[in-house]
């Protein structure tokens, strides 16, 4: 376990010898400059500069570049792709999560020597784990407060994702609490505009879920979009808790580091953490982040809940990197504090995603959310709810899917339409 020193790996691409790559990068996000200084001694390197840890060349070819070099340093007959593995003095920044990032991930991408840089993961040491709170819910927490054990949270998002008023929201909700859902979350775009004002949704939307759930014992969760201002953000917090909720949801790449620092450093409830925008960090495979690196910021800031898309997804991230990226979630970050959280499946998700996600992730602790796949179901909302449920059902069981449908008509008629 690192003690005093943070490493991170990175995909690195380079039309120049990789050392000298390599050198070059720990210089600019350490001690160095593009000049000699004359402060910079041997002493002074020894105690803070970065370290090259490891270099691995993984292949040389004359593939497209994903960054343009300057002043002319590529010659178009080499290139190199490798792994670089970069380490950190831990007394030169401190345990500071947005230092990390400046540190990591700061001016290296720019760099006339580098032509591709992908961040595949980041190792800390213990005494970040101190500084930062983690997820206080997580796992365990979320599944108490949910009422579900051994099985995925089955859930769905609030469609039309805008457009409904409070009184609509929450008469959808009614809906769902009574076919016995889960988990529902507003979509990202729902914030607090006129049309449908976040204390009103609140008021609603919570009177629909305490009427079923003093009916039937059972509390459906529901992740309120408190994305805004860290004032807003606080203010909205309270509204929630007022209200008896049992979630909130963030996005991420909006509210940005800090501003989900300080909102998992005052949150009374489970953090639902949205990552729409991630496209942009990762959509070129040699620029940006890997999911593994990224997701372990927010987990250590304090989310209990991250999205990883979903299998079979209506965008262009392929299902190995959606199980990687749930299987992330899941993995332990230190020896005394796990801060492992639940990952949130999503992104065009039906039933027919059901048994195969099962397999890959061997599993249940999840979160599905299901927008059309729940609401578009030809019978209604309840019957989508009940249809999810039964998939799950089969898949932990081990009873094929078409096998099960023949016995399960609202699951027959999902597969019907999800073809």
């Amino acid at each position: 376990m690192l003690t005093d020193r943070i490493e991170a790996d990175y995909l690195l691409e380079t039309p120049i010898d990789p050392r000298r790559a390599a050198e070059i990068i720990a210089g600019e996000q350490s001690s160095g400059t593009f000049v000699a200084v004359p402060g910079e001694t041997p002493e002074l390197k020894e105690r803070s500069a970065a370290r090259v840890t490891a270099l691995e060349i993984l292949e040389e070819a004359v593939p497209r570049r994903s960054l343009p070099s300057a002043r002319g340093e590529w010659d178009g007959e080499r290139i190199t792709r490798a792994r670089l593995t970069l380490s950190w003095p831990l007394a030169t920044l401190g345990p500071s999560l947005p230092n990390l990032v400046a540190t990591v991930a700061g001016n290296l991408f720019e760099l006339a020597s580098v032509s591709g840089l992908g961040l595949l993961d980041i190792r800390m040491p213990q005494a970040f784990a101190e500084a930062y709170p983690g997820p206080r819910f997580g796992v365990a927490g979320t599944r108490r407060l949910a009422g579900v054990a051994g099985r995925p949270l089955i859930g769905t998002i609030i469609k039309p994702s805008v457009g409904l008023d409070a009184e609509a929201t929450a008469a959808l909700v009614a809906e769902l609490c009574a076919a016995g859902i889960d988990f529902i979350k507003d979509d990202e775009l729902q914030a607090d505009g006129p049309n449908c004002p976040f204390d009103e949704r609140v008021r609603a939307v919570m009177r629909a879920i305490d009427t079923q759930a003093d009916r039937t014992g059972k509390k459906a969760m529901f992740a309120f979009n408190l994305t805004g201002d860290l004032d807003q953000m606080r203010r909205r917090h309270d509204t929630l808790l007022a209200h008896g909720a049992t979630c909130l949801m963030a996005s991420l790449n909006s509210v940005g580091l800090v501003g989900m620092i300080e909102l998992g450093r005052f949150s009374q409830l489970p953090i639902h953490a949205h990552r729409n925008g991630w496209g942009y960090l990762s959509r070129h495979p040699l620029l940006g982040w890997s999911y593994v690196a990224w997701q372990k910021l927010w987990r250590l800031a304090g989310a209990d809940h991250v999205h990883v898309n979903g299998l079979q997804n209506k965008f262009s991230e392929p299902d190995e990197s959606v199980i990687a990226s749930a299987r992330a979630c899941l993995a332990p970050m230190f020896d005394n504090k796990p801060c492992t959280v639940m990952p949130v499946f999503s992104s065009g998700q039906s039933v027919r995603q059901v048994h195969a996600t099962h397999a890959a992730l061997q599993s249940t602790d999840l979160i599905v959310t299901a927008g059309g796949g729940i609401v578009a179901h030809p019978d209604g909302p309840a019957a989508g709810v009940r249809a999810m449920r039964e998939a799950w059902d089969a898949a932990i069981a081990g009873i094929p899917l078409v096998d099960h449908a023949r016995r399960h008509p609202e699951l027959r008629r999902a597969l019907e339409i999800a073809a």
